[in-house]
């Protein structure tokens, strides 16, 4: 697989942290970086789709928003009571 070279700013207070963890871990700041990307892709990837899950369930539901509200208002009437 093809590779690039970035360059990347960090305030001197996270590069610390990030240097750190990479010690701590045994792998190279690069190494770091590169599974926080993978991760960050991976769960912004996770949470589009739970929210056009939702999307889709709340159309073929036929809920509206005051709907949503209703309910959250019951819950609470219910835990206090």
């Amino acid at each position: 697989m093809k590779s690039s070279t970035v360059n990347i700013s960090f305030n001197d207070e996270l590069l610390k942290k990030i240097d750190q963890v990479a010690r701590e871990e045994s792998r190279s700041r690069s190494e770091l970086i590169r599974e926080a990307a993978r991760g960050y892709i991976e769960r912004r990837h996770r949470w589009r789709q739970i929210f056009h899950s939702g999307k889709m369930k709340v159309a073929r539901q036929g809920i509206v928003e005051s709907d949503v509200e209703s309910e959250i208002a019951a819950y609470r009437r219910e835990k206090k009571g």
